[in-house]
């Protein structure tokens, strides 16, 4: 969003000046194919597991962005208020896996 920019207003030539300059970002037709990878790799997950048991793990994919906007984007992260929660619900999938 930064070399991209916002629209300056909701307006169709606005709109489209800045889907122009979307299109032309390398990093947009670099992220066009890795959120179909995920999307196919979710849907291949969830044909050999349970629901149960998918969904919570795919929540994991915050953990990791979070890792990679800290280590390599370096990124102050502060520390989440729902830390404890965070844990508890980690917890849970490893339960809801191991039975």
């Amino acid at each position: 969003m930064k070399s991209t920019g916002e629209p300056a207003r909701l307006r169709p030539l606005a709109l489209l000046q800045f889907l122009g300059r979307a299109m032309r970002n390398g990093w947009f037709w670099t992220g066009v194919p890795l959120m179909a990878l995920s999307f196919y790799a979710l849907l291949i997950l969830l044909s050999w597991e349970p629901i149960s048991l998918v969904i919570p793990a795919s929540a994991l994919s915050y953990v990791v962005g979070t890792l990679g906007a800290k280590y390599i984007l370096g990124r102050t992260c502060e520390r989440p208020r729902g830390g404890r929660a965070s844990c508890w619900f980690a917890r849970g999938v490893a339960l809801v896996a191991a039975g």
